[in-house]
């Protein structure tokens, strides 16, 4: 009898749309339908979602506010690749509460973003080079996947080509180990020549930076000439409204957003200094001091007016106070059940965001990161997977929202003490 899964398998490589999970194919379900924190699948199979689309949900699957808004823009057209009153909307009020962006652009995802960021500050500075930190996810632009999860550990800042088809990076990508303030400086310094920015995760995955990094990172780009984008795709609309300027009180010179903008809507926008985003203006085309760019679904009527929903949510009363305090509970929480489980666990994150590290020492960057074991993580997230906990089992990060709660919290604490005994 064929299923949907052995479809799935057919026509699409490990059985998956869009790639990751790296489910075994026995594993692979198919999904049917969200609300709030929990999806069903075709079979009625109920989960508690930390996932959240890979965190684009913030708002939570279905929103009202943000289904009122799709719905009433969809009879009036999807798509006109061009301005229209929700993204000028948008656009005002991202400027209003992100300091950096004094001018911005829209595109459909955060890959984007951070690539137009790239190719912003190489023209800007007439120089080639981006130096990144090691472990940083930046989209699946080229940078963005290299030294992703090296397994080398090449001498910095020398980069680990860990996707095949990128082999330019070797030439124009440096990596530097985050949250080394001293070792960062010194090889921004050591490359202000040829070094256009740097770009870099505030909250690196679920890893804090130190008390003074980002500062510093901040004030060695500034000695060197060197730009610093911030990539807010994640960090965007979830440490704080303004993100992680407001949070951490750094200013980048171009930011970059997408996941949680949106409201569970594909969007990316990227914003900058006045000087520094005028050139993309379509008015300079034919000179030197021209970037090229353009997205045929930036900025559409249907993702933008599901995004102004969503940043109405965010600021309802309380909102921040709610998430950091949720995320709160349930990085206290898996840390009582692994005391309770007599098991030597990291439990890191920030805001509505957490991550599990099965290592006895600190985690800091992604080389303490790695020295986890990784396989006791895997199993985990796949036991948490098979007992209704919707994830990503590849990575450990576990996303929390506006509709989560603490009793969502407790059932899912539950599973994972179930999951753990398992292992």
């Amino acid at each position: 009898m064929e299923t949907l899964q052995n479809r799935a398998v057919e026509v699409f490589p490990a059985g998956i749309s869009n790639g990751e999970y790296g489910l075994p194919e026995d594993r692979i379900v198919v999904m049917e339908r969200g609300e709030g924190c929990r999806l069903w699948d075709t079979a009625g199979k109920e989960y508690l979602d930390f996932s959240m689309a890979w965190g684009s949900c913030l708002v939570g699957h279905a929103r009202p506010e943000v289904v009122d808004a799709v719905r009433a823009q969809a009879g009036r057209g999807s798509n006109f690749a061009y301005l229209n009153t929700h993204v000028l909307a948008l656009a005002e009020e991202i400027q209003r509460i992100s300091p950096a962006a004094e001018r911005l652009r829209f595109c459909a995802s955060g890959t984007e973003a951070t690539m137009y960021c790239q190719r912003l500050a190489r023209a800007f500075t007439g120089k080639p080079k981006i130096l990144k930190f090691e472990g940083a996810y930046h989209g699946a632009n080229e940078a963005g996947v290299t030294s992703l999860f090296p397994t080398r550990m090449p001498a910095f800042p020398e980069p680990e080509l860990t996707s095949a088809g990128t082999p330019a990076m070797s030439d124009y990508l440096l990596v530097a180990p985050y949250n080394d303030a001293e070792a960062t400086a010194e090889i921004i310094a050591g490359n202000a020549a040829d070094l256009a920015g740097v770009i870099m995760e505030p909250l690196q995955r679920c890893t804090k930076p130190r008390p003074g990094f980002l500062e510093a990172v901040r004030a060695a780009c500034d000695a060197a000439g060197v730009l610093l984008i911030f990539d807010e795709v994640v960090t965007g609309f979830r440490l704080a409204y303004g993100g992680a300027q407001e949070y951490y009180g750094v200013v980048p010179d171009l930011v970059a957003y997408g996941k949680a903008l949106g409201g569970g809507y594909p969007i990316g926008a990227f914003g900058g200094k006045a000087a520094i985003m005028e050139w993309v203006s379509e008015h300079r085309i034919g000179g030197d001091d021209y970037v090229w760019m353009a997205s045929t679904l930036g900025g559409n009527p249907i993702s933008t007016a599901a995004a102004n929903a969503a940043l109405g949510v965010f600021r309802e009363p309380g909102t921040y106070e709610r998430l950091h305090g949720l995320g709160r509970y349930l990085r206290d929480g898996l840390a009582r059940v692994l005391a309770s489980r007599q098991l030597t666990a990291q439990v890191i994150g920030d805001g509505p965001l957490a991550q599990v590290v099965f290592s006895d020492a600190p985690v800091f960057d992604y080389r303490s990161t790695k020295k986890g074991d990784s396989a006791r993580g895997r199993a985990l997230m796949l036991g948490l997977f098979e007992r209704g906990v919707f994830l990503n089992p590849m990575g450990t990060k576990l996303y929390l929202s506006v509709v989560h709660d603490e009793a969502v919290c407790d059932d899912m604490l539950d599973r994972f003490d179930d999951a753990l005994a398992g292992i």
